[in-house]
């Protein structure tokens, strides 16, 4: 947000406060463009266009809380009004500036958009522009969270807005653009403030310190500044209430008891003790933490973060990285980023959000947070799923499905310590299927199967030869969810690839119902109705090999017609009464 100049982090006394103590926050706060950090390019753009007499009537700054969106527009209201100026550098000395730094000025007037965002406050304020400024060359409106203006409010100031009288500049400030109307958007020049990075705010607050008198450990001021995230003005304010804490020294053991947080050294043991698979000693570790008062939805912040450094080390190394731990940690953390698999550090961070997630509105947080402790202390080395397919396809000498919808083939060196830990099958001698020795080639099939999808196709029965290497396996309808399982393709490819090995030929396989009669309680009611009459095709196989889909599938597939289902061929019956069928009878 803000840097002093070189006489404002040195080593003269800090300013003096006229009445009482005045917070960091403020007294720190930049007075000039040149002061703002980590928005150059928009202090860079607004100086010029002071420089080349380009001042635009209205802008917006957008950004995160605490980037300096107030400060700049304040910068801004000086450098239009200033006694010497316009000019990209107020002087900061003369009446007016003081009283714009100070936020009383007469001619700058600042609002706050929650608290007046009615359509009232907005007409008052439009019937205000049609007067002169009292004393400076522009009467200057800084609108804070512009965003919660109603959108009656956001009408009213449209015309005015877009056409201001020429001593009138509006500056408004949001930190939810999305929100602002684009009607609004479409009239102001926009700039977007972005956060402020972790070693911009760690050398500002150094600054701080050392012109408060205080002595502060590098680590404690690092941690301030990543508590901030991204905000100048949070850093400054926790850097405040840390020195009102007392002691001459700030150390990161005092910036962890004062928010709660585990140490920098707690958290490297509790991730070892989990990656070592030592759960008891990870339930004792966060034991001991919750009886010294750490803050549970702190501790899995701190979790989230080291798994986060996980990720990164493992896909880009530590060098240059902007990482959570201390450097004195970061060796360890290499080490144990390269012990990992990415996907079992992918699937210790979803474990760890999860449980973020469920905290919140959860009365039993330690238990949630042990959950996750014992989940990643039993999180093995994953193995791609692509790569398990494949093994079981090697070990089992057949296809699992079209080679065209696999996944790409894992490295040449894991194939090959695959194919060398797979047993070798021996080819089986072909063998013929009857109806005589079914049962018992289909008892050798099931007992190869898996254990569930063997007790699921018992339910079924014994097949039935539909056709040369064709089975049929029907399931009674009290069985559909057993036969909804085993009609899955994965289930079909696997019968199919062990009946190939029994027989040393391929196999088509499928799964169907087996409908049964309707109950003689349902009949006996039932109004019997004549049977339909069936119209029957002639020669019903030579009707079908000419029918142009057939013809196209058996030139394409270089196969032949092997059966017809009963029905085929024959016409749809129609009622004896010549009337429509109903919807019941239809289906």
């Amino acid at each position: 947000m803000a840097k002093q100049k070189e006489n404002a982090v040195g080593e003269a006394p800090p300013p003096s406060a006229p009445e009482g103590y005045t917070v960091l926050a403020r007294r720190y706060r930049p007075q000039t463009f040149h002061d703002v950090i980590g928005q150059e390019p928009v202090a860079r753009a607004l100086a010029n266009a002071l420089k080349g007499n380009r001042v635009a009537h209205a802008y917006l700054f957008t950004g995160a809380r605490g980037v300096g969106k107030t400060s700049t527009a304040r910068i801004l209201a000086k450098a239009l009004n200033c006694e010497k100026g316009p000019t990209e550098t107020p002087c900061g000395e003369c009446s007016i500036c003081k009283s714009i730094a100070a936020g009383d000025d007469v001619d700058v007037l600042e609002i706050d958009g929650a608290s007046n965002n009615g359509v009232e406050n907005i007409r008052e304020l439009r019937g205000n522009t049609q007067y002169m400024p009292q004393r400076a060359r522009f009467k200057i409106y800084i609108i804070d969270e512009v965003h919660m203006l109603s959108k009656g409010a956001f009408n009213a100031l449209l015309k005015t807005l877009e056409e201001p009288p020429a001593h009138v500049k509006f500056i408004f400030a949001t930190t939810e653009v999305e929100k602002v109307p684009i009607t609004i958007l479409s009239r102001c020049q926009r700039f977007d403030f972005g956060g402020i990075s972790v070693p911009r705010i760690v050398e500002h607050l150094r600054g701080i310190v050392r012109r408060e008198g205080m002595e502060a450990d590098d680590d404690a001021i690092e941690l301030v500044a990543r508590r901030a995230g991204g905000s100048m003005r949070d850093a400054q304010s926790l850097l405040d209430q840390l020195l009102a804490f007392g002691g001459e020294r700030l150390t990161s053991d005092r910036v962890h008891a004062l928010l709660g947080t585990a140490g920098d050294d707690r958290i490297v043991a509790l991730a070892e003790a989990v990656l070592a698979h030592d759960v008891p000693k990870a339930l004792e570790m966060l034991d001991d933490a919750v009886v010294t008062g750490l803050q549970l939805g702190e501790l899995l912040d701190q979790m989230i973060a080291y798994w986060r450094d996980l990720m990164v080390v493992h896909c880009a190394g530590v060098d240059g990285r902007d990482l959570s731990v201390p450097t004195r940690h970061r060796e360890t953390l290499q080490r144990q980023a390269k012990a990992l698999q990415l996907d079992a550090v992918l699937a210790g961070l979803d474990i760890l959000s999860l449980a973020k997630g469920q905290l919140r509105n959860s009365n039993h947080g330690r238990t949630l947070v042990e959950m996750a402790l014992v989940r990643l202390g039993r999180l093995e080395n994953l193995v791609a799923l692509p790569h398990l397919v494949r093994l079981l396809q090697q070990q089992r000498g057949g296809t699992m499905g079209s080679t065209s919808s696999m996944p790409a083939a894992p490295p040449e060196g894991e194939k090959k310590k695959a194919l060398a830990s797979a047993p070798e099958a021996p080819p089986a001698a072909k063998r013929e299927l009857t109806a005589s020795n079914v049962a018992e080639l289909w008892g050798q099939t099931l007992a190869k199967l898996p254990g569930m999808l063997g007790r699921m196709l018992e339910r079924g029965g014994i097949p039935a030869i539909l056709a040369p290497n064709g089975l049929v396996l029907r399931f009674p309808l009290e069985y559909n969810m057993a036969k909804e399982h085993c009609q899955d393709a994965s289930c079909i490819a696997q019968v199919e690839s062990v009946l190939r090995e029994q027989t040393g030929q391929p196999w088509a396989f499928r799964v169907e119902s087996l409908h049964s009669a309707p109950s003689a309680s349902k009949m006996e009611f039932k109004t019997p109705n004549p049977p339909p009459i069936a119209t029957p095709r002639r020669n019903a196989r030579e009707d079908a090999e000419k029918l142009p889909l057939v013809k196209r599938a058996v030139e394409a597939l270089g196969a032949s017609l092997q059966r017809l289902d009963e029905g085929f061929g024959v016409l749809p019956a129609r009622p004896a009464n010549g009337e429509e069928a109903s919807e019941e009878d239809e289906s």
